[in-house]
């Protein structure tokens, strides 16, 4: 974890999702050095913060955004239906593979 005042910040995932988190946690953690659930989904939301950053800012830190100023929780079924619309048929096959193993219901 950053040695930084921890900010709290909830993110939100399917039940099994979850389960795999926490799976992952209890089998392997203490082995790959994380001391809590916490740290294993920083490091993992940091390394991807870090690859959107090369990808689309040239490899610099954004400016930060204050807490309230970004949408928070999981996209409506309405705009999970429409993305997919929009997605090559070839690729919706896979989006509904990883609804399902993600637990998140029935695909589009």
């Amino acid at each position: 974890m950053s040695k930084a005042k921890p900010e709290s910040f909830s993110p939100y995932f399917t039940t099994a999702a979850a389960g795999q988190v926490r799976a992952a946690f209890a089998t392997s953690g203490e082995a790959e050095g994380y001391a809590s659930i916490s740290e294993l989904i920083e490091a993992a939301t940091l390394r991807e913060v870090r690859r959107l950053q090369r990808k689309y800012n040239k490899g610099k830190p954004w400016e930060p955004l204050p807490p309230g100023s970004a949408r928070t929780g999981r996209r409506s079924k309405e705009e999970l239906a429409e993305q997919a619309r929009h997605r090559p048929p070839a690729l919706r096959g896979k989006d509904r593979q990883r609804q399902e193993q993600q637990g998140d219901g029935e695909a589009s």
